[in-house]
């Protein structure tokens, strides 16, 4: 009986196997004969590799643990920079700035060093009703305004900002809004490669004259007054922006 099974078993093994002569796998279009190995079959991970593949697809979902720690590090340096309740604006909080002349001073002053990535060329003294209209207008006019010129805006360039003074650096007369925290003075710009634009030399300049007015065009709005080279002789080579505010509305020139 033993023989008997042992038989039938070699003659299905042998009936069954048929000739060696089945077709081999194809090749899907873009693969190469290389991608066929010893035993016939075909090694997708070169042709996947070259297409993504399942990883590389899911890169943007599967963030290694590093970088997830960088970016959770970098956030936190933000919120720990951040004044004025808004992390786009850094800086730091020094609160209640004296005035040596009567009308001066701020209160619950900040030191502004950047806005929403562009950098101030001098830590700014200013309220924060001050800082957030300047993040306004960095946001909706500096920053789409230079985009295309010479890699974006990188700094912006700061001839004022607190000073206990009367307008114009007068001896008499009412005192400037630079006084009281509310205004900051704005000499040029200087973009991701190294090169600037000044108000004195751009605000004629065929490359840059159209930007630089858009810039003073749109800071009247988040800015209660502003002032520019057609103001008068005092603004022939800045920006005067202040928050002070009138009935009538903004006070632009």
């Amino acid at each position: 009986m033993k023989r008997l099974t042992v038989l039938l078993c070699v003659m299905a093994t042998v009936s069954c196997a048929g000739p060696d002569n089945s077709k081999r796998p194809e090749l899907r279009p873009g693969t190469g004969q290389s991608d066929v190995v010893a035993d016939g079959t075909i090694d997708r991970s070169a042709h996947e590799n070259k297409q993504g593949g399942f990883w590389k697809s899911m890169r943007p979902v599967f963030r290694s643990p590093k970088a997830a720690q960088q970016q959770r590090q970098k956030q936190s340096a933000l919120a720990a920079g951040s004044v004025c309740g808004d992390i786009s604006i850094q800086g730091t909080a020094i609160g209640r700035v004296p005035g040596k002349i009567s009308g001066c001073g701020v209160e619950n002053a900040v030191q502004i060093s950047s806005i929403s990535g562009v950098t101030l060329s001098s830590k700014s003294t200013m309220d924060c009703g001050t800082a957030q209209a300047l993040k306004t207008w960095v946001d909706k006019s500096a920053k789409p305004a230079l985009s295309s010129k010479g890699g974006g805006l990188s700094q912006i360039k700061v001839a004022a900002h607190y000073a206990c003074r009367r307008r114009n650096n007068a001896k008499t007369g009412k005192i400037s809004e630079h006084g009281k925290g509310k205004a900051i003075d704005i000499s040029g710009f200087r973009l991701a490669d190294g090169s600037e634009i000044t108000v004195l030399k751009g605000w004629n300049a065929r490359s840059s004259r159209k930007a630089l007015r858009k810039m003073h065009a749109d800071a009247c709005g988040p800015f209660g007054t502003v002032l520019g080279p057609n103001a008068n002789k005092f603004h022939l080579d800045h920006f005067h922006f202040d928050t002070a505010r009138y009935r009538s509305g903004s006070y632009c020139r």
